[in-house]
């Protein structure tokens, strides 16, 4: 037995041409605003100098001054700082998306 081969006009999904989509019309404007806002790159970025900096900055500072050369002291001190800077990166973001739902539910109640 043989089976009967369906013959379509219409292009099916792979064989679209999706560039005909993606292209603005004349009288819409592109939508060129970047997909982060530039404050979380620069937190982002603040952070990670700070996650960078700080325990090393702490070992160091700590290792002769307040340990008098006790390197697992100052290496817990690092330790205890990079947990204290993640603990705030996580606090900031936390307070950051709380803020967007806000602006969101202000906005909600603007429009009725």
């Amino acid at each position: 037995m043989t089976s009967r081969r369906i013959v379509s006009n219409e292009k099916n999904l792979l064989e679209k041409d999706d560039s005909n989509d993606r292209t603005p019309s004349a009288s819409e404007k592109s939508n060129i605003t970047p997909a982060v806002p530039a404050a979380v790159i620069f937190k982002l970025l603040g952070f990670t100098a700070a996650m960078v900096g700080g325990p090393i900055g702490m070992y160091f500072l700590t290792l002769n001054t307040i340990f008098r050369g006790n390197s697992t002291w100052a290496g817990a001190t690092a330790a205890f700082t990079a947990n204290l800077v993640l603990i705030a990166y996580v606090i900031v973001a936390m307070k950051e998306d709380q803020s967007d739902k806000l602006i969101a539910e202000e906005r909600e109640k603007k429009k009725r």
